[in-house]
């Protein structure tokens, strides 16, 4: 029972975070379609930009919020070890080349670049059309998963936008700025801390998705509630039910040994009055003898 109560105060904690991430991406989403307002002057836009940040550094904490040491959102990170190459210096165009067998990222595993867990989408080599990169909003990995991800033979990620990113292989780890585009690159993305420093670099359609896997996570969590206190439910009654076993095993019937006593009672007494008896009959014919 103590485990399974343990279970549902992890749960209603992860729950408390899930609903502080929905107020936080209802206000991103608000702040995003203020900026499109074409009336907001560049002030306007900056101070949009400014809170937009605050609240990225905040989802950013409740991502490595723990309970009793255990994380509340685990985030799976993903490493392309040895067969991976990499090369992005400052304004130069890039791309990513894994040269001999495959890197799969299944089963909503987000593959974390920098602070931020973006979608590779990769084409073969020698084919026109662009791959890019595309923001899981706001460091939100455990609510944006990328589903399948398969590099291949010879395959060139091309990356689009404005990013900062980190490659890792093997034990080395580089970090680079840097936008890669078809016609020329130029220094330039996010800021340093590794947030979306402005708040037009996010599309709408990004917050409602995040929103809708937010929604979807709170269900899970909420029938997993469920779940653990129909257990406790079950796990209580079935103690009240095994001590009220055992009490009719083990312990005493105080009526029916009262009543047992009761009877065991008048029986010595009934056999002392008897003896009693028995001895003055032998009296009496002892004085009729003198």
């Amino acid at each position: 029972i103590q485990n399974s109560q343990n279970a549902l105060s992890y749960l209603q904690v992860q729950d408390s975070g899930l609903k502080t991430v929905g107020s936080i991406l209802d206000r991103m989403s608000e702040l995003r379609i203020m900026a499109q307002d074409i009336t907001k002057n560049s002030g306007d836009l900056e101070n949009y930009s400014k809170e937009f940040i605050e609240l990225q550094s905040q989802l950013n904490q409740i991502t490595r919020e723990t309970f009793n040491g255990i994380s509340l959102f685990a985030v799976n990170t993903d490493r392309v070890n040895d067969a991976g190459t990499g090369s992005l210096r400052g304004i130069s165009d890039s791309t990513i080349s894994v040269m001999t067998g495959s890197y799969t990222s299944a089963g909503g595993q987000a593959i974390e670049y920098d602070k931020f867990g973006r979608t590779l989408t990769t084409h073969a080599s020698g084919v026109g059309a662009n791959g890019s990169i595309s923001l899981n909003v706001v460091n939100l990995q455990f609510v944006l998963s990328i589903g399948t991800t398969t590099i291949g033979n010879a395959t060139d990620i091309d990356l689009g936008g404005l990013h900062n990113y980190t490659d890792t292989t093997g034990t080395n780890s580089d970090t680079h700025a840097g936008a890669a585009s078809a016609g020329g690159a130029a220094k330039n993305g996010i800021g340093t801390d590794g947030f979306i420093e402005r708040i037009l670099d996010v599309n709408v359609s990004q917050f409602t998705e995040a929103i809708e896997r937010l929604a979807d996570m709170r269900a899970e969590n909420g029938a997993e509630q469920n779940r653990i206190m129909n257990s406790i439910n079950l796990l209580q009654t079935n103690v009240t039910n095994l001590e009220a076993a055992h009490g009719r095993i083990m312990d005493a019937d105080i009526a029916l040994e009262s009543t047992r006593f009761a009877r065991q009672n008048v029986l010595v007494q009934a056999s002392a009055s008897m003896t009693a008896q028995a001895n003055q009959l032998t009296n009496v014919a002892l004085v009729l003898l003198q």
